[in-house]
């Protein structure tokens, strides 16, 4: 390498100055002059080639030692997540939670296990809070509502394993996630992203609602008596079948929504927007309408007697409240803001005068 360095600065010079020359002649001071220009040059443009060859030559190192580390992270992050998977099956309720925790802290730094620790999840609330109830200890079917304590005491790493569901969700691709035929009685879903999730079949009796975004979610033949679904967006979701008796629906987002032969009995819908919503076959009977936005909504076959309105609700065009048994009465005026929606999940529930 010196060599041909040597003979680069040394003897090419020379070479190149004699060349330029073509067989003529300059005096020995300004030959002299030219070759050293020349050397310069080729001095200059050597430093060039290190310095590039030096800074490729530390990316290179860079990325062999970035490689490194991604292998490093990736492993112990591999070794996190078996960690906490062998936690989940735990006999000792805290060491199952850490384990939920664990999975949530991954799933928020590591975009490759994302889907993964959701789909882990909601496996997680479905094996453990199947419905109907199949283990020992757990509140029967028809027990009443009033003897069921709220799902976070009696069930504290599903209640935390939906709440992670519920947050995680926001980035899920894709969309749909399957947590149906489950036991989510007096449960705590305040604030949580349900868009798009499939509930069918699951029983949220008395759960806490509330602000919730279940856009496109599928209830169908769920059981959502006494639920407070209060402010909540239930936009073109699907509770066909479902028996909603006692749901709160105040202020609810209700458009396109299809409830489809539910039964809304006693149900509260003051406020809600029900724009395009479908009820056909539904039963409304003693259902609170008032302020309600019905327009462009499928009243087909659905029961109103006895079914509360007021001046401010807005009808299908055409559609004869009168004739289909509506009570007209006051408005109750501006409905307040649940200020402490969490306490739906404890409340004592009255009895169903349709039951």
């Amino acid at each position: 390498m010196l060599v041909v360095l040597g003979v680069v600065l040394l003897v090419l010079p020379g070479l190149v100055v004699d060349h330029d020359l073509a067989g003529g002649h300059l005096a020995a001071a300004d030959r002299l002059s030219a070759v050293n220009n020349v050397r310069a040059t080729l001095l200059q443009a050597v430093g060039g080639a290190v310095v590039l060859f030096g800074a490729y030559a530390t990316w290179r190192q860079l990325r062999v030692s970035q490689d490194g580390l991604n292998a490093t992270r990736e492993g112990h992050i591999t070794d996190r997540f078996s960690q906490a998977v062998d936690q989940l099956g735990s006999d000792k309720l805290d060491v199952r939670i850490g384990g939920i925790y664990a999975l949530w802290r991954i799933a928020d730094h590591s975009v490759r296990d994302h889907e993964a620790v959701v789909s882990i999840m909601a496996a997680y609330v479905r094996t453990h809070l199947p419905w109907p109830p199949q283990e020992p200890g757990f509140p029967a079917a028809d027990a009443s509502i009033n003897s069921v304590r709220p799902l976070e005491t009696r069930a504290a790493d599903a209640q935390t394993a939906l709440t992670c569901l519920g947050v995680l969700c926001q980035e899920r691709r894709p969309e749909w996630l399957n947590i149906s035929l489950t036991d989510l009685r007096r449960a705590d879903c305040d604030g949580l992203w349900l868009h798009g999730v499939n509930l069918d079949g699951s029983c949220l009796e008395a759960a806490s609602v509330f602000r919730v975004n279940l856009s496109k979610a599928s209830l169908i033949a769920a059981n959502l008596r006494h639920a407070e679904f209060g402010t909540s967006i239930l936009h073109q979701v699907r509770c066909i079948e479902a028996d909603l008796r006692g749901a709160r629906l105040v202020k609810a987002d209700l458009r396109d929504a299809d409830f489809s032969r539910a039964d809304l009995r006693e149900a509260n819908l003051r406020k809600a927007r029900a724009i395009d919503a479908v009820f056909a076959g539904a039963d409304l009977r003693m259902a609170d309408l008032r302020g309600c936005d019905l327009s462009g909504a499928d009243l087909r076959q659905a029961k109103l007697e006895n079914a509360l309105a007021s001046d401010l609700t807005i009808w299908p065009n055409g559609f004869d409240a009168q004739t289909a048994g509506v009570v007209v009465t006051a408005d109750p005026g501006a409905e307040p803001d649940n200020l402490l929606p969490a306490a739906a999940i404890t409340r004592q529930v009255p009895p169903l005068q349709s039951a």
